[in-house]
């Protein structure tokens, strides 16, 4: 089980499959330089970036889904690790973003389905929400992109949203976190932290 996260009432969690580019999100959004790899599975416990007089913290937890060199069982422990920090720190988690590769995620969702299996991404989107945590979908290396819209589409369609895309903007955000390129984020970020009312917690993630 994961340990060491820091005493702080609110907090924003980062999730999503391995080499989807969390980590260079947090450094985006922390300012921080964060340990990135082109190994997948580079962070097997939770990053925590906290402020000493803030009561807030950004985590940055493991990838899970498929990563290389790495067996089965120890990827499943790492995703239950994940559904349990989440379960156990829902009170506290004011926003959840699941970051997933724009390029990819489409196809690899519809290879689980076609297999007879529940996608990864699509699963935690919607634990995300039954726990009660409003969600964000942060659709990464968009640069890479070339159907912008038409992938977007998909996207919303394999996880339940009606189409087109552009009425889901608080929820589905195009970025790419190595180009800087994240203002559709901090936009979702801060429409679902005024939804309750914590302006108080705006100037994270502006």
């Amino acid at each position: 089980m994961f340990e060491g996260r820091p005493d702080r009432d609110s907090e924003i969690a980062f999730v999503g499959r391995s080499n989807v580019g969390k980590s260079t999100l947090m450094r985006e959004f922390t300012g921080h330089t964060v340990t990135t790899g082109k190994k997948p599975g580079v962070t097997r416990s939770p990053n925590h970036y906290d402020w000493a007089s803030e009561d807030f913290t950004f985590t940055d937890l493991p990838g899970f889904g498929f990563m290389e060199g790495v067996d089965e069982d120890a990827r499943e422990a790492i995703k239950d690790d994940i559904v349990r920090y989440i379960e156990e720190h829902g009170e506290e988690i004011v926003v959840g973003v699941l970051v997933v590769d724009g390029k990819a995620v489409v196809d690899i969702i519809d290879r689980h389905t076609e297999r007879g299996e529940v996608p990864h991404d699509v699963e935690m989107f919607h634990f995300l929400q039954e726990v009660g945590i409003p969600t964000v979908v942060a659709v990464n290396k968009m640069d890479k992109v070339e159907d912008r819209d038409d992938r977007l589409d998909a996207l919303c369609d394999r996880l339940g949203l009606p189409g087109p895309w552009q009425q889901w903007r608080d929820t589905i955000a195009p970025i790419s976190a190595k180009r800087g390129q994240i203002e559709p984020l901090r936009e979702a970020l801060a429409d679902r932290l005024r939804d309750q009312h914590r302006d108080d917690l705006l100037q994270f993630v502006r």
